[in-house]
């Protein structure tokens, strides 16, 4: 069996924690782990193999957190732009044997009754072996009004049911027949697309010849123009809730989709007064406040049922029960021209990091920090001149023609339009600090002329 990994997604409803280059699924959340990396351990003992969908941003995010587990040999499918999760498990199955049994999950899911998951997933894997689309329906605890909830009799689907208003949510409960829609699926990966080609041809269609054209070696590439062909759609939509063949499984797992600040907020521990426990946090006569934040200091008095989430760059107050709406936030960001939906002051790069610590009207500041035997693009920038001065480790840098060591306290001046180059060739991690002056310091003013990890943009 092989477990088909989402990655898409840029987790909206978890803003500022979640960004657009740092998602939700990437976020070490629970004890310096993420989402992502809790979903490969606990699929890697049930799965031979791990096939994760991502787009070429995501992936190098995936990589560094595979190689902290430890994990290798896994099948990658890298996207150009997301068309949504029927195109992107079209895609995945033309890679693998028609005959294979597929996993298909979320990154961005908790799921904490592992025991009870594996009892789950190997009825699924019987069902699906029975030539059946398989759905996990979680056995739905209270009226949640943020999923979309399946209708059962026994294994068999009777329909599949909008995110419904508060009413109509507790008459499901009171039915007892209404399950929660998780997302995952367990189906061969030929059944699947004979189902796609069946209800929604268009897609199958696109996706096999994007799939033809994909550019494949270790990692499955499809080119933007196949990719954008391709109609957008959901799962659901285009398979799920037309075809014959669909049962669903009743996964009482312990699950959340961790899809808004309100669902966080469950899975920290809680002070005697129901506020979330941080070091950070000094809260009097305050009661059931939900407090995210590692470096500043954050103070309540006399606050109750508030969510406070502090990052260096936002910081977010809501009421309790309003999260879902922090979506719109992220919708006003874009529509001012703001990077505050896109990116952290601290942004992670093939190569390594880098930290803006001073952003002014005509220069910058950054802290970069590059991994051992790695090293940027071959670039140039048409709008601002770059100082380099090492901190710690030994940089190899190439300015124009000439190449050269640079130490620690030692520096470095590029001229705006020259050719450059930084490399650490060293074991240990090169440190500097990068002081960009000019008239534009965007991160797009970056012209590439060789990329060992064949970006696009920036």
């Amino acid at each position: 069996m092989t477990n088909i990994i989402l990655c898409g997604g840029s987790g909206t409803r978890l803003w500022p924690i979640s960004r657009t280059l740092m998602p939700k699924q990437f976020v070490k959340l629970f004890d310096s782990t993420s989402l992502f990396q809790l979903t490969v351990k606990r699929n890697a003992t049930l799965c031979d193999k791990q096939f994760i969908v991502s787009n070429a941003e995501q992936y190098f995010l995936a990589l560094d957190q595979l190689e902290e587990l430890d994990s290798k040999h896994n099948l990658f499918l890298l996207e150009p732009i997301g068309r949504n999760t029927a195109p992107a498990i079209a895609l995945s199955c033309f890679a693998l044997d028609k005959e294979e049994i597929l996993l298909v999950s979320s990154s961005d899911h908790l799921i904490k009754n592992e025991k009870a998951y594996k009892t789950v997933l190997e009825e699924a894997q019987n069902l699906a072996s029975k030539n059946n689309l398989v759905t996990f329906g979680i056995t739905a605890e209270y009226p949640e009004t943020g999923y979309g909830y399946i209708e059962s009799s026994g294994n068999d689907v009777k329909a599949f049911h909008e995110k419904p208003d508060y009413e109509t949510a507790q008459r499901y409960i009171n039915a007892g027949n209404f399950y929660w829609n998780s997302g995952i699926f367990c189906f061969k990966a030929g059944i699947f697309l004979e189902e796609l080609e069946k209800y929604s041809p268009d897609i199958y269609n696109a996706s096999k010849i994007a799939y033809e054209n994909a550019k494949s070696n270790d990692i499955l590439r499809i080119s933007y123009d196949d990719m954008a062909a391709i109609p957008e759609d959901s799962i659901d939509y285009a398979v799920m809730e037309k075809s014959k063949k669909v049962k669903v499984v009743s996964a009482d797992i312990d699950w959340s989709d961790l899809g808004s600040f309100d669902a966080l907020a469950k899975e920290f521990p809680k002070d005697e007064n129901g506020n979330s426990i941080n070091k950070n946090l000094i809260a009097i006569n305050s009661k059931n406040n939900f407090v995210y934040g590692d470096k500043r200091l954050i103070s309540l008095v006399g606050i109750d049922d508030l969510i406070v989430v502090d990052t260096p760059d936002a910081l977010l107050i809501s009421k309790k029960g309003d999260s879902q709406k922090i979506k719109d936030i992220v919708k006003e960001l874009k529509g001012r021209d703001s990077d505050l939906h896109h990116i952290h002051l601290t942004a992670h790069r093939p190569w390594g990091t880098y930290t803006v610590l001073e952003d002014e009207e005509q220069y910058k500041v950054k802290r970069i920090v590059v991994k051992p035997g790695k090293r940027l693009s071959l670039q140039k920038h048409f709008h601002r001149s770059e100082h380099w001065i090492v901190v710690s480790g030994t940089a190899t840098v190439t300015v124009g023609e000439e190449t050269r060591l640079i130490r620690p306290n030692e520096s470095t001046y590029i001229k705006m339009g020259e050719i450059h180059r930084l490399e650490n060739e060293g074991k240990i991690d090169v440190v500097l600090i990068e002081a960009q002056v000019g008239e534009y310091t965007g991160e797009d003013d970056i012209v590439r002329l060789e990329d060992d990890f064949i970006r696009e943009k920036f």
